[in-house]
């Protein structure tokens, strides 16, 4: 019963999609306006916690990290750019000496300026400190319970001190919103999330999926499979429902959905048209790392992604021509592989989040982590596993490897699932 509303399910929703348009950015004859509106700064490598999931491996800062002046130069640059809005990440962005010198330069330029963090570090100085540079918002990390939390993060009392970050930064007057990294350890505790974080009225909330990559690739414990998306989804789509109560905007990040049941419920805010139209890395969006690297997405490894570094090339230069930063604006249905090659959302969807794909597969193009495609595979009665094939290196950035399993869906946890929308 459950397969079959499964596909009456993915049915209808095929029906609908066919109906919404794809945004593109255009000019006024017609060709496409690429710009880099949105930037993820990766300021600094150094950081006050471990987390087991950074992707990073941030902890001490690069030898090399971009010196004041050289930041400065950057600044300037993205505003020569059309940039709108630069989110300042690390490590922690506010263990550089230099970090509100940096964000009053982002300001002046007419950008606006955010930050993520983890907020250990916060104080009640340092939130009015952010807000008299201009800061014009700040998303705070939360991770589950607090026992689960300090566990993630590595450090006991990070979650109290999230949470006294927040309200430091309310109090300051800093908009201040929260991003969770969901993964198999807190993924059924985005409840007592949510609680946490509304007495703070936040702007808003950001769910991303973790990747298995440099920390969280050692720990197997925290490897979400493709086949939980089964049971993610509603309680993401649930969420939506509980933040839309409580006037609050749920962002899922650009590695959650994928036309399922609950895309346009979850994603209608995010988008055009309603639904996901592949990765913006590249497109709208453009990643720099502590050291200058230069990438479409900052999430993206570095073999195949570094467009050149700002020490040795004008952003402008790297944006208008490396090939690195095309790869988004030229897609090819032949750049898909696998399940991704043959899904009917191909075309539109264009294989999702490339990070993720590259990052589990060691290819771009084939994204396991859809719900989409649990959902199809289940009405087959199968189910996919990741299998590592290959750990992480232990350097900054590194990437483990991945093959996919295709295996036979166990009855017990079919009948498991929350039903669909629709199920009888």
């Amino acid at each position: 019963m459950q397969c079959r509303d499964a596909l009456r399910t993915a049915t209808m929703k095929k029906q609908l999609t066919r109906r919404l348009p794809l945004y593109v950015p255009r000019l006024p004859d017609g060709t496409i306006d690429y710009r880099p509106t949105y930037v993820v700064w990766e300021v600094t490598l150094r950081c006050d916690q471990a987390c087991r999931f950074c992707g990073t491996r941030a902890g001490r800062a690069r030898r090399d990290e971009l010196t004041t002046a050289e930041a400065l130069d950057v600044v300037d640059q993205l505003a020569d750019l059309g940039t709108k809005e630069v989110a300042l990440h690390g490590g922690e962005a506010y263990l550089r000496d230099d970090w509100l010198q940096i964000v009053t330069a982002i300001r002046a330029r007419g950008m606006d300026c955010t930050m993520v963090t983890g907020g250990r570090g916060i104080t009640a100085r340092l939130a009015r400190e952010a807000r008299d540079a201009g800061m014009t918002a700040v998303s705070v990390s939360v991770d589950g319970t607090e026992s689960t939390h300090d566990d993630l993060r590595g450090v006991r009392g990070s979650h109290a001190a999230a949470v006294r970050a927040m309200g430091y930064l309310r109090d300051a007057g800093v908009p201040v919103g929260c991003n969770t990294q969901v993964n198999r350890r807190n993924f059924r505790e985005l409840t007592q999330v949510l609680a946490t974080i509304l007495p703070f009225d936040p702007y808003g909330w950001q769910v991303q999926l973790m990747v298995p990559i440099g920390r969280a690739a050692d720990h197997e414990d925290l490897w979400l499979q493709p086949y939980d998306m089964l049971e993610l989804m509603p309680r993401v789509a649930q969420m939506r429902d509980r933040c839309d109560e409580r006037g609050l905007k749920l962002w899922p990040g650009d590695n959650v959905g994928y036309f399922g049941p609950y895309e346009h419920k979850i994603r209608f805010e995010r988008t055009h048209s309603g639904h996901s139209g592949g990765c913006g890395g590249g497109i709208i969006a453009l990643g720099i790392e502590a050291h200058g690297d230069v990438k479409g997405c900052s999430a993206m490894g570095s073999e195949g992604f570094v467009a050149g570094n700002v020490r040795t090339a004008k952003l402008a230069d790297l944006w208008k021509r490396a090939p690195e930063l095309c790869i988004t604006r030229n897609f090819d249905i032949e750049d898909l592989w696998g399940f991704c090659r043959t899904c009917y959302y191909a075309q539109v969807c264009k294989g999702g989040c490339v990070w993720t794909a590259a990052s589990l597969l060691g290819r771009r193009g084939n994204n396991p982590y859809c719900h989409h495609r649990a959902i199809e595979l289940l009405v087959r009665g199968k189910r996919e596993r990741l299998v590592q094939v290959h750990r992480a290196t232990g350097s900054v950035r590194d990437t483990a490897l991945f093959e996919i399993e295709l295996e036979d869906a166990p009855p017990d946890w079919v009948r498991s699932l929350p039903e669909l929308p629709g199920a009888a």
